[in-house]
């Protein structure tokens, strides 16, 4: 990645238990409310950063119960890649 930080956020097919599964299953990043290391970190924003919210409260910002932040780190893509694919299967 070139220009920009290595931050996505992505939605998972499935729901709230669904994603924390996927999450629960990763096993390179690390599970932080902040996403500025240099190791790869993820994070839950329903459970984390809104947990005091109301579901229509983060319905408005955006933010559904599948959604998803990881920051890459300075692991390799291959290994990073790979976590996901596998985490994946637990959806």
């Amino acid at each position: 990645m070139h220009g920009f930080g290595g931050v996505v956020s992505f939605e998972v097919a499935g729901d709230l238990e669904a994603t924390s599964r996927f999450i629960d299953s990763l096993k390179i990043p690390y599970i932080a409310p902040s996403l500025g290391g240099c190791e790869s970190l993820v994070e839950q924003p329903t459970i984390i950063s809104y947990w005091d919210q109301s579901a229509a409260e983060r319905a408005m910002l955006g933010i559904k119960d599948n959604l998803v932040r990881f920051s890459c780190g300075i692991e390799a893509y291959e290994d990073i890649f790979s976590d996901i694919q596998q985490a994946l299967k637990a959806v």
